[in-house]
């Protein structure tokens, strides 16, 4: 499957290259890609690793060792992530594979500094989400890669409306549609087929932007290089040349580290990496030059930058139902966490830096996450705007709030108003015994949560949700919305529906996939 996805990613890196427009557009992410690819089939071949975890382990060393360019350090992160994700496995299911590929992309969005949201990360992402979910259902592994690769494409078309460079060239992202044909390639071989090379004519559209060529590279020279050194201090090094330059990558095993770098002063970075120990497979390109010379195959003229919007949002949640109901709403980042993985100030610093507006809003969505917004917010330069919301309804309810035409200060006294006419509910489970207001509450309990509280608890889903229900909802209510989670079958979510519209007949009831872990349902009431 390795040595297949490197020949399907080889037989159509033109098509990949021919894509690449970010971060610079110097047309070789396709050729970094599939060269990184080549390093990790030729570390696996001169080894004969016979084990799962011996082959992956050799292609991550592989890759490591090989990895070119941006996209390729990020590849061989991908796969250092696999190969701790099939770690002790003598064989893998459709769980197992689920769980590999979300450890790859865990461990990918790790080694960035800045991770940006439209590129071969994301289609790493949320594939591998979408993986876990499938895996639930599928036991057939052709059947289960077929499914993966497919999630994978939908969100590839998505990566223009989330990186504007993508939309304005009117290309999709180049590192992913290369990670694609890795899959592809490994399909192949479930199949018994062979890898395919893609017709040219249909995908390479790109733009060849002369304004660029000076103006918009702002740090001329990929720089990359392997210190050999033991047990480096990846992070010490990380911060001491993150000021040189931008589409910085720090990577390493024990035994080497990669770095990879845009700089304007190639020298003075390597002088850093002096200090730590020998460098080997030094490589410097003028990324300004490489550009001047590609030879694309469409040109279109530029359009002009258009100017910064006046609004942006940034909220958190977890769930591709809820994330894609928040990108409706054209909220331009959304921060995975929630109950039991709260994004750090760090975490709303970086989402801040990729969004392009006069005005942001933030919806932290949980009280727990609140505070590590503020301490963005008083980080930042730009004007922030905390709405503290404490669930998804609320989260919802003050962007349903929101006027594009009424001024900042208009638009946060409104939507913190929104968010008081708005009540949640949740259904869960108990993870331990406990007692509440001399309830006695068991482990694997199911949980009816209403305004933070504890209002129902039982063994069965259906009869907890009604209950808690019966409890929150008023005759002055006139909506219930139901978000059903990742662990609950749609017609059950219908049957619930059903069953809501006639205890509360005065009331529309609304039903959302929401894809959301923990919770069984999320209800708002309004």
């Amino acid at each position: 499957m390795f040595i297949a996805g490197a020949q399907s990613l080889e037989m159509n890196k033109k098509v990949v290259n021919a894509l690449n427009v970010f971060p610079v557009p110097d047309g070789d992410t396709g050729t970094n890609m599939s060269l990184t690819m080549q390093s990790a089939v030729k570390e696996i071949k001169n080894n004969k690793g016979d084990t799962l975890e011996e082959i992956a382990s050799l292609a991550a060393n592989g890759s490591l060792m090989g990895a070119r360019g941006n996209s390729g350090v990020i590849l061989s992160q991908l796969l250092r992530g696999f190969a701790k994700g099939v770690k002790g496995k003598e064989k893998l299911t459709t769980k197992d594979l689920a769980n590999a590929l979300k450890m790859a992309s865990d461990t990918a969005y790790k080694a960035v500094m800045k991770p940006v949201e439209g590129t071969i990360l994301t289609v790493a992402r949320e594939s591998a989400e979408q993986a876990i979910v499938i895996a639930k259902k599928e036991k057939d592994i052709i059947a289960f890669v077929e499914k993966v690769i497919i999630e994978a494409e939908e969100t590839l078309k998505k990566t223009p409306d989330m990186l504007k460079v993508l939309k304005e060239a009117g290309v999709v992202d180049s590192g992913g549609k290369g990670l694609i044909y890795i899959y592809l390639g490994a399909l192949a071989v479930l199949t018994g087929n062979t890898p395919t090379t893609e017709d040219l004519e249909i995908i390479q559209r790109t733009v060849e932007h002369e304004e660029l060529v000076e103006g918009n590279i702002e740090f001329g020279y990929c720089t990359e290089f392997i210190i050999n050194v033991a047990d480096a201090d990846i992070e010490a090094l990380k911060n001491t040349i993150k000021n040189y330059g931008d589409s910085m990558l720090v990577v390493g095993n024990e035994n080497v580290v990669k770095v990879h770098i845009h700089t304007n002063h190639p020298g003075e970075v390597l002088e850093h990496g002096l200090k730590l120990g020998c460098l080997k497979d030094i490589k410097i390109d003028n990324m300004r030059l490489q550009h001047r010379h590609q030879n694309f195959e469409e040109t279109e003229e530029i359009r002009p930058k258009s100017q910064k919007k006046q609004y942006g949002f940034i909220t958190v949640t977890m769930g591709k139902g809820l994330t894609d109901i928040f990108k409706d709403f054209d909220v331009d980042c959304v921060i995975e966490g929630g109950q039991t993985m709260n994004p750090s100030t760090e975490d709303f610093v970086k989402a801040i830096d990729t969004v392009d507006a006069t005005t942001i809003f933030i919806l932290p969505n949980n009280s727990n996450i609140i505070m590590a917004a503020n301490q963005a917010k008083s980080i930042s330069q730009k004007d922030i705007r905390v709405i503290p919301t404490k669930s998804v309804p609320q989260g919802i309810t003050s962007l349903m709030a929101f006027n594009l035409e009424n001024t900042p200060q208009g638009n946060e006294e409104e939507m913190l108003e929104a968010i008081q006419n708005v009540k949640t509910a949740q259904v869960t489970y108990a993870v331990r015994d406990t007692s509440y207001n001399d309830i006695a509450i068991h482990e694997g309990d199911i949980l009816g949560i209403g305004e933070g509280e504890i209002r129902a608890v039982g063994r069965e889903i259906f009869d907890v949700s009604v209950e808690l229900l019966n409890k929150v909802v008023t005759e002055e209510d006139e909506m219930i919305t139901i978000f059903y989670g990742e662990e609950t079958e749609e017609k059950v979510a219908h049957q619930l529906k059903e069953r809501l519209e006639g205890l509360f007949s005065h009331c529309d009831v609304e039903l959302y996939y929401g894809g959301q872990p923990l919770y069984y349902y999320i209800f708002s009431i309004e």
